[in-house]
């Protein structure tokens, strides 16, 4: 027994003793001169290579400091780096024949720097293809790129450096992985793709890729499933993180790439959207199911019919978009009807608005037609809005129109039915602007004008409300009886004679969407718009009332001057 162990000892030592030794034996770097032209003549690029070292135990030959060069018209930097490249060898071939056949090749923390120039190619490119000038001369037909297999390939660990040549910015993607399997030029292979986003996230990329087009490496056919999970929008530059906008982006989609035109149909989610400055975290995500396809040549796409869901609010989305430099830009319109406005309220604070304390939208649905337009960074949206039979509970109009609720006649209540809002929508990322502005309650009348939403959510509206029949009738002749004077007389007969038209008021909206004030404008720029507005067709009062639109607007003295200064006690202003 004793016997024994001590052959199997002996036998064990004897194995380690080859296992160390022999690779010693072997002089390895008498391959490097081979590596680097087959390399060299398969990538059509100059690859050159640190020392070179033997494991039997692993079956492999270690190599130190790779480098692979640039395509120089793009480049006089390498475009790939490793410090360490494993390659796992055939070991009874390299020991007797000392023939070195190559089954999986390992590279460990690479560097590559992938640039873009204007006419939309790439540096790697002319990878596989005819070499570069820099390359060393073809090596014979049977050494070709074309007939080199690789059992496995893996990068682990690395860094891709991504940018243009017109521009310095570069943008860096860390903890890249790949491993690909009888990967070969003329091969459709299967591929395993990852790697860590700027700023959070991560990208994933499982499928088959190949054969690799021998003209443009970057027009190999690919058919892969592409996910993306976390990805951080404002440390992207899709959105200007500058203005404190942002977002999170999560995809699925499936990418089919051929003859030069890549095909993608997925569903992208954004949660936490701030898309105008000023704005906040959206509290609903918006999905985008999206079915596009996209020139690789040209660096041109088209957003074929998709879909925009925030919760059952979907609207339709089609367009167009292109690279250019660093960003894309887009030519897109949406498109919704009957849209639940319950649905779209959580989202409005991406866009700047916020609702009136304590308030929600409980009913009503929207209208959208809206055109965005400019690269991702910078988009401006236009185009038209309006909800229709809305409801904003817990939001009392008379108290916040205060002395012109008195005028009105308006009764305080927990919720303001809005029967109609419309608009025409300018947004920038720098704020809001409406025109256009038509809004019927039926608590009030009527209200025209326009106004802007700054970059500190800070209100600007200059409005003429236009006081409903029922409404006007009441407050006049309250106002007639309480008043008297030149205010009383106006008001009282010129309520009476405008049963049609009702009174109407000139207003500014300030403070913010949050917590909107309302004061009187008389002679300001909503007087302006009185002097348009303010008429009683066929009525012997028109006459009064249009004096007293012109004295609101122009603010004469005397008579008219002290109807102003009454006016505007009414309206909670102090008198001069």
């Amino acid at each position: 027994m004793n016997s024994k162990l001590k052959w199997i000892g002996i036998a064990v030592v004897a194995i380690l003793v080859i296992l160390l030794v022999v690779p010693f034996l072997i002089p390895i770097n008498k391959f490097k001169p081979t590596i680097e032209s087959k390399a060299s003549d398969a990538l059509g690029r100059k690859v050159q290579l640190g020392n070179l070292s033997l494991s039997l135990i692993t079956g492999s030959v270690g190599i130190d400091d790779v480098s692979v060069s640039d395509d120089p018209k793009f480049n006089a930097a390498p475009f790939l780096t490793a410090k360490t490249v494993k390659v796992g060898v055939e070991l009874i071939p390299l020991i007797f024949s000392q023939q070195l056949n190559v089954t999986e090749i390992t590279v460990v923390n690479p560097q590559v720097t992938m640039l873009k120039d204007p006419g939309g190619r790439w540096n790697f490119s002319s990878i596989g293809g005819a070499p570069s000038k820099a390359a060393p001369k073809a090596a014979p037909a049977g050494n070709s790129a074309e007939s080199l297999s690789i059992g496995k390939l893996r990068l682990e660990d690395g860094q891709i450096t991504l940018g243009n040549t017109n521009s310095r910015k570069r943008t860096v993607y860390t903890k890249v992985n790949l491993t690909a399997s009888d990967v070969a030029m003329k091969n459709n292979f299967p591929v395993l793709f990852s790697m860590e986003l700027p700023g959070g996230g991560s990208m994933k990329i499982d499928g088959k890729i190949g054969p690799v087009d021998a003209e443009d490496a970057a027009l190999t056919p690919q058919n892969v499933k592409l996910t993306i999970s976390g990805l951080n929008l404002s440390s992207t530059g899709f959105l200007d993180p500058s203005l404190g906008l942002g977002g999170v982006a999560d995809m699925d989609a499936n990418l089919v790439s051929e003859k030069g035109e890549m095909a993608t149909k997925g569903q992208l989610k954004l949660s936490k959207a701030v898309l105008v400055a000023g704005g906040s975290a959206a509290g609903v995500p918006a999905v985008i199911n999206f079915d596009t396809k996209y020139d690789l040549v040209k660096g041109t796409g088209i957003l074929h019919p998709s879909t925009l869901s925030i919760g059952n609010a979907k609207s339709n989305l089609s367009g167009t978009y292109k690279s250019e430099g660093d960003a894309f830009t887009m030519d897109v319109k949406i498109t919704g009807e009957g849209l639940p406005a319950t649905d779209l309220e959580s989202f409005l604070p991406a866009l700047g608005i916020n609702l009136p304390d304590k308030s929600r939208l409980s009913a009503g649905t929207m209208n959208t037609n809206l055109h965005v337009s400019g690269p991702t960074d910078k988009l401006v949206t236009d185009g038209t809005i309006g909800l229709f039979n809305g409801k904003l509970a817990g939001f009392d109009l008379g108290k916040k129109l205060s002395g012109i609720g008195t005028l009105a006649g308006i009764k305080s209540g927990s919720d303001l039915i809005i029967e109609k809002f419309t608009t025409n929508l300018h947004m920038a990322t720098t704020g809001l602007r409406a025109d256009n502005l038509d809004a019927v309650v039926p608590a009030l009348g009527s209200m025209v004008g326009n106004g802007t939403v700054d970059a500190k959510n800070n209100l600007d509206f200059k409005l003429v409300a236009t006081v409903n029949n029922t409404v006007a009738t009441a407050a006049a002749g309250s106002m007639a009886g309480g008043m008297g004077g030149t205010v009383g007389k106006m008001l009282g007969g010129g309520a009476a004679a405008c049963k049609n038209g009702g009174i109407k008021v000139p207003l500014q909206i300030h403070g913010t969407t949050s917590s909107p004030q309302f004061v009187p404008d008389i002679g300001g720029a909503a007087a302006s718009l009185l002097k348009s507005e303010f008429s009683c067709a066929g009525s012997g009062g028109a006459g009064g009332l249009t004096s007293a639109a012109g004295a609101l607007a122009g603010g004469s003295k005397g008579t008219a001057g002290d109807t102003i200064n009454q006016l505007g006690g009414l309206f909670g202003k102090k008198k001069p």
